[in-house]
């Protein structure tokens, strides 16, 4: 089959006439685990597929949208910082694309191009199949507003969180998160960065680049009874993970959530179920090239 990985060549898809393409969009790319995550789940399967890495400049994104159906591509994921321009360019939007003005997954059909958000369900599958967190009635601490954010609150909101606090350093750019939680039963408050080190809460994720290039966060005290995300997987330990895992805190990077995130533009575009197991070992294999891993 002619896009079926051979065994000791996971990085080099054969793509023939015949090969359903996919591919992430996004400036840059360089970095993405999708092509490596993606690849692996096509050949454990073996499905004649292949994804690929698409650089689109600000500027261009509708005219790369509407070219994904002339290039005969099945789909497509999108990357930062795209993800709202998406949303605009597609044809149809499904309920979280459109409530949180953002596509991450676009899938290419005959009559329309359908732009998606698979953020909030992988962040709830996250929550509860790998940090096997209840988040009933509990309290969270969130440190950022953008998109990344608006998706884990609307998920928090949707498992029954009680009461949802919002770090940001201008408290007006919360008021995102605010409409995204509209109809949910979520006390909200907002707090200034520089405060959020007071709060006591279940929960803390951060949503933010901060941490990536080494930078701190002023967070609550994180014990035993606390659970910790940080939506960045590169670096692996984040200083926010590694006061975590001193403080006894459960602690969690980002690579859970993009693995579920990729599961679901998998099963949207294929109909069937990913191979979870080749998906996270092809993405922490990709992560050890990675420099500073």
């Amino acid at each position: 089959m002619s896009g079926v990985i051979p065994p000791g060549e996971p990085d080099a898809p054969t793509i023939g006439g015949r090969t359903a393409l996919a591919g992430v969009i996004g400036w840059p790319v360089s970095g993405s685990l999708s092509p490596a995550i993606h690849n692996a789940a096509f050949a454990a399967l073996g499905l004649d597929w292949a994804y690929v890495p698409l650089r689109v400049r600000r500027g261009a994104v509708a005219e790369a949208v509407v070219g994904l159906r002339a290039l005969g591509f099945s789909g497509a994921n999108v990357t930062m910082p795209h993800k709202t321009d998406v949303a605009h360019a597609v044809d149809a939007l499904t309920e979280d694309a459109r409530l949180l003005d953002a596509v991450n997954t676009i899938t290419v059909r005959d009559d329309e191009i359908e732009g998606a958000n698979t953020d909030a369900p992988g962040f709830e599958r996250f929550l509860r199949f790998d940090a096997r967190f209840d988040t009933r009635g509990r309290r969270a601490l969130l440190f950022g507003a953008g998109g990344a954010a608006r998706a884990c609150a609307l998920a928090l909101g949707r498992a029954g969180l009680a009461e949802l606090v919002v770090a940001v350093r201008e408290p007006g750019r919360a008021a995102s998160v605010a409409r995204v939680l509209d109809e949910l039963a979520v006390e909200l408050r907002v707090v200034r960065l520089a405060e959020a080190a007071s709060e006591h809460v279940d929960l803390v994720v951060n949503a933010t680049p901060l941490g990536g290039e080494g930078e701190s966060l002023p967070h609550p005290a994180l014990t035993r009874q606390v659970v910790v995300i940080d939506l960045l997987y590169h670096p692996v330990v984040t200083p926010l993970l590694a006061a975590a895992r001193d403080g006894g805190a459960l602690a969690f990077g980002g690579l859970g959530l993009l693995l579920h995130q990729a599961a679901l533009s998998f099963e949207r575009w294929t109909g069937r179920q990913p191979p979870m197991e080749a998906m996270s070992a092809a993405a922490t294999a990709e992560l050890a090239k990675m420099p500073g891993a």
